[in-house]
């Protein structure tokens, strides 16, 4: 092998695609990262779960990255990376508006459902400021020693008559060939896989039907500060709600909010493109949709009043349709991560988890197998079922709560299926069997509890989903019995869980 050829060249220096360098550069392969931009650079996909926080930590063991483990809670974060830029994610935060009306609580809380994920602050989640993240992990590859070209396009991919893939890669005017045997695509994107080998990415098969318009912003209210000021009581929450993931649930669909340690605020709408009544019109401009969107809610439209986007990116950004799935996820010599093949909707965080257990997988796989080509082939097969698996109920989980957004009873006992199969997968991850499936999604039982339920609420009428079916929320109660280790939809907490989460 020349100079130029490696064992695995990774494509992408987003945090997923760093790690995998760094764990594989660990495990003695000869690695070489590209990435076509320049860090720090602005991405999203930010707020972070509990099993997104203890697969940091398995993999800082397994591969002697002691630095990585303290990324995984919110307190070890600031004691050692406070020049890193997160924000505190004590839980998940949903609060329906209605169009016309200021927000206002109900003394149990009708239009407010609070779901702990930790028991304090020091051993939270966090949001990440995704420029700020990635730029430390890419420090740590040329720390490591790992070759790293930066704003490097890939012009050309083809495997040589020996069998080995050949990019041919441009770096302002000049320009490079790299050679492996192996690849790993974690662009985050089909489009690499989709120019160079012709896969296809499949968009109409999904239930949930959405696009976002999103930025950072500064100088925007606190969501607490605002209900402190309308005398909306509060004593009872189990957290700040601005140290959560804040979902506010809209006619539209629904918007995020993420607040980082800096003020800054990551914020976006999500729009059903299902709902014919308020589909977008693509001719909108983006500011234009973002007002008149904001407009329609008097309490969103106050905590941005004296809000403007913050200089990176320093503008709107429009999504096409989020929904999207590889039909191949590897083949001979390369293999795509979890957020290249496929995504859904960021409702209840699944990203940064879903990708970091893809990797870990991913990881196991090549370290094991990576010199028998047959074996190799089996493991990445179950791979590939697993994700199509993982990526089918993570859509009916995201469907459901779309559909029963106007109804909050009825939203809340859907969303109640999410947190049952994060539970289930964080219980034996902490018992030593991790699940083969993100959120237990090979669980047949389990799988069949949401399936069936979707079913039941596509029966609903558009009358019956507006106003609630009592018979499917006690169904789902029914349901997720056997799996309820936290008191789920449990009537006396008003909305309010204290903490849902594993004890860690």
């Amino acid at each position: 092998m020349d100079e130029s050829t490696v064992d695995m060249t990774i494509i992408g220096a987003g945090f997923a695609g760093s790690l995998a360098a760094l764990c594989l550069n660990q495990a003695g392969f000869r690695v070489r990262l590209i990435e076509k931009d320049r860090h720090p650079r602005f991405t999203i996909g930010e707020s972070s779960t509990p099993i997104a926080d203890m697969i940091l930590r398995e993999i800082s063991d397994r591969y002697h990255l002691p630095w990585l483990k303290q990324l995984s809670r919110y307190g070890s974060w600031q004691e050692h990376y406070p020049e890193v830029t997160c924000g505190i994610k004590r839980g998940f935060s949903y609060y329906r508006h209605e169009s016309g009306h200021t927000f206002q609580s109900t003394p149990r809380h009708s239009h407010e459902l609070l779901v702990a994920a930790s028991s304090d602050s020091q051993n939270s989640d966090t949001h990440w400021l995704r420029s700020d993240v990635d730029a430390l992990l890419v420090d740590k590859v040329i720390e490591a020693g790992i070759p790293y070209h930066d704003q490097t396009e890939i012009t050309s991919c083809q495997k040589n008559s020996a069998g080995v893939w050949e990019f041919v890669a441009e770096t302002g005017e000049d320009r490079m060939t790299f050679r492996s045997p192996f690849f790993m695509d974690a662009t985050g994107s089909p489009s690499f896989l989709n120019k160079f080998l012709g896969i296809e990415s499949v968009f109409n098969e999904f239930e949930t039907n959405s696009l976002a318009l999103y930025s950072h912003f500064e100088n925007t209210e606190r969501w607490s500060a605002y209900l402190a000021g309308q005398n909306n009581d509060t004593d009872d929450y189990p957290y700040d709600p601005d140290h959560s993931a804040l979902h506010h649930l809209l006619d539209e669909g629904w918007m995020w909010m993420l607040r980082f340690n800096n003020d800054l605020l990551s914020a976006g709408f999500l729009f059903d493109l299902n709902d014919k009544e308020f589909s977008t019109d693509p001719e909108i401009p983006d500011r234009a949709l973002w007002n008149q969107t904001l407009g329609k809610y008097p309490s969103l439209r106050k905590i941005f009043s004296e809000s403007r986007p913050a200089g990176q990116p320093g503008k709107l950004i429009r999504s096409a349709r989020l929904q999207r799935r590889l039909t191949q996820l590897f083949g001979e010599g390369w293999i795509a991560l979890n957020h290249t093949a496929g995504f859904i909707d960021p409702l209840h965080s699944t990203g940064i988890a879903h990708t970091l257990v893809g990797l870990e997988k991913a990881l196991d796989i090549l370290k094991d197998h990576f010199h028998e080509p047959a074996t190799l082939r089996e493991q990445f097969e179950s791979y590939q079922k697993a994700f199509f698996r993982e990526l089918e109920l993570i859509d009916l989980l995201v469907a459901g709560c779309y559909q029963t957004r106007r109804n909050f009873p009825l939203f809340t006992a859907w969303s109640m299926l999410y947190f049952t199969c994060t539970i289930q997968y964080e219980q034996q991850r902490l018992r030593g069997t991790p699940p083969a499936h993100f959120l237990d999604a090979g669980n047949e039982e389990l799988f069949s509890i949401v399936a069936n339920s979707y079913d039941e609420l596509q029966r609903l009428s558009d009358n019956e989903r507006a106003a609630g079916s009592k018979t499917l929320i006690e169904r789902i109660r029914r349901k997720i019995e056997p799996y309820n280790l936290v008191g789920l939809l449990d009537d006396s907490k008003n909305n309010m869980y204290t903490h849902t989460a594993v004890r860690l």
